[in-house]
């Protein structure tokens, strides 16, 4: 048995372990049932819980999110809105999100989904040093998707005194 304060106790009884914790007016808790004898300690279990839950919310705070983006095109696309498409994805992958890049068809155009794999496959040659793809092109339904993610991390941003500092003229 473990005391409140940390200190060993020694092997004791159920019982009088439960006399000891109802005595100092906290609760006898289990901490290690895999051992011989089993390791109780006495402790506010409510704080216990509270510090816990305490300790997980922090560690979620800490990971790293992957934000993932879609992006839609269709297999007629026209080439200015192609590039248009082809800088958000540059900017989301450079922000370190992954991009779904989704190929739409309607009606006949589902009879030449060869070309949404053209625009699939352009687009990963031009952005061959930014990304790489995570998922290969697969249809789904109507559906062509596929999935890039930054090659690398993202470059670090200059900060704001680095930014504004202009040449000062002669």
């Amino acid at each position: 048995m473990v005391g409140p304060d940390g200190s060993q106790i020694g092997i004791v009884s159920t019982q009088d372990a439960l006399r000891r914790a109802q005595d100092l007016d906290l609760d006898l808790v289990e901490v290690a049932p895999q051992a011989n004898p089993p390791v109780a300690r006495i402790m506010d279990y409510g704080k216990f819980k509270y510090e816990r839950d305490i300790r997980q919310k922090e560690a979620r705070k800490k990971q790293a999110r992957v934000e993932v983006k879609e992006i839609k095109f269709r297999p007629k696309i026209d080439p200015h809105d192609y590039a248009t498409k082809k800088g958000h994805v540059v900017r989301f992958l450079n922000q370190g999100a992954r991009v779904k890049v989704t190929i739409m068809f309607r009606g006949r155009e589902m009879a030449h989904t060869d070309l949404g794999r053209k625009i699939l496959d352009r687009l990963v040659t031009d952005l061959a040093d930014l990304a790489v793809v995570e998922s290969t092109p697969k249809q789904d339904g109507r559906n062509m998707v596929m999935v890039i993610a930054p090659s690398k991390k993202p470059p670090e941003k200059a900060s704001k005194d680095e930014v504004r500092q202009e040449p000062t003229p002669a």
